[in-house]
């Protein structure tokens, strides 16, 4: 379970890097590491990665913010967006964004602006695929809002806010309703926010050219009681969506109609083995490139799920669990070349490398482990 704590948020200058002036090659990649500030940990980190033997240099501070624990990176490659996961900004009770250039060469971030996210412990954001926008889930308070994005890659104040109401089965974690990712159609239509307390997904239809949210029909799709949906995570040939629930410990399987943007339900499957007896819930999920695995990350089991995908049908068949070699596994990330896998660890202050057998879908440990403070998402950033 996450502690949501809240914070006095205040952004400080960034911090040039030690990395040289060469900008990343095409098997280079600079990584970006969001985290909570605590202890060993001062804001979002960097580090270059190797696509040859997925090796990381050690992460350096590329700019202070107070709990950026979700970063996204603008489809031009020139920005980067954090949540700063607090309820208190600017004497409101509300969260906040924050937005930065990216200097390639050296990995640096220089600070742009930062606006109230309209909600309390904001946890997720993404830029739609125009680049035009900017979606934040505030997971405190369960909702979502849309900021335009000017030219110079910093933010407007939103054009759209919606509050979600409802609740769960669960009385301790489903009272209210709590927003937890916002995920992007692939033709930029429509908005989909797994909601945890509410048991949802909800849809929404998009307008990019004026950053307006509007409710589908229908406007979400449900899971079992007490699932708790948390992430969600699209098949590369848009036929299929997969669901990772915090709270069941499973994967909901959808089919997916792009035409009309709707879902059904396909299929659930379990993220743990059948003899574990202890306590977890789920984190991250994504589908390889290659269409084939699906993984999903298990705090408290600490281990990442491998699946199968059956691509004409869409569901699942489970392989076997790998422990990530760290405690609280949050999220992880497939490098763009779709060979490696990196984990990181909010307990254990690491991520953790492993090698993808593109033929099994396998994971073998690299060797490869850095410090990083605190960490809860990464974004890869290619140096193509």
């Amino acid at each position: 379970m996450i502690n949501r704590r809240s914070f006095c948020a205040s952004l400080a200058s960034t911090l040039p890097l030690a990395f040289g002036q060469q900008r990343p090659s095409g098997g280079e990649s600079l990584v970006y590491f969001g985290t909570y500030t605590r202890n060993k940990s001062k804001g979002i980190y960097v580090s270059r990665f190797t696509a040859a033997d997925g090796k990381l240099s050690p992460p350096e501070l590329a700019a202070e913010t107070i709990n950026p624990s979700f970063v996204a990176i603008h489809p031009k490659g020139q920005f980067l967006y954090a949540v700063g996961e607090t309820n208190t900004f600017q004497g409101q009770k509300t969260g906040f964004v924050a937005a930065f250039s990216i200097d390639r060469a050296t990995g640096k971030l220089t600070a742009l602006n930062q606006l109230s996210s309209k909600g309390g412990s904001p946890c997720h954001l993404a830029v739609d695929r125009t680049g035009r926008n900017l979606l934040v889930a505030n997971y405190g308070t369960g909702s979502v809002a849309c900021f335009p994005l000017k030219p110079d890659g910093s933010m407007a104040e939103s054009s759209a806010f919606i509050q979600h109401t409802g609740s769960g089965a669960n009385p301790s974690r489903q009272a209210g309703p709590h927003a937890h990712q916002v995920v992007m159609s692939a033709d930029n239509r429509f908005a989909f926010v797994p909601d945890l307390g509410m048991d949802s997904i909800m849809i929404y239809r998009f307008d990019p050219a004026k950053g307006t949210l509007t409710p589908h029909d229908p406007p979400s799709v449900k899971t079992a009681p007490g699932m708790g949906p948390r992430h969600m995570a699209f098949h590369p040939k848009g036929r299929f969506a997969y669901v990772i629930c915090e709270l069941g410990n499973c994967v909901v399987a959808f089919s997916y109609d792009a035409a009309k943007g709707v879902f059904k339900e396909l299929q659930t499957e379990t993220t743990l083995p059948k003899d574990f007896t202890g306590r977890s819930s789920t984190a991250e999920i994504e589908v390889h490139p290659n269409g084939r695995f699906l993984y999903g990350s298990n705090r408290g089991h600490d281990s990442i799920v491998r699946y199968s995908i059956d691509e004409a049908k869409g569901t699942m068949t489970y392989l076997e669990n790998v422990p990530t070699q760290g405690k609280t596994p949050r999220c992880f990330a497939i490098d763009p070349s779709g060979n490696f896998l990196i984990a990181v660890h909010e307990a254990s202050d690491s991520a953790v490398g492993f090698k993808i057998d593109q033929k099994t879908g396998a994971l073998t440990p690299t060797g490869q482990t850095v410090e990083v403070g605190a960490p809860v998402s990464l974004q890869f950033l290619s140096g193509k």
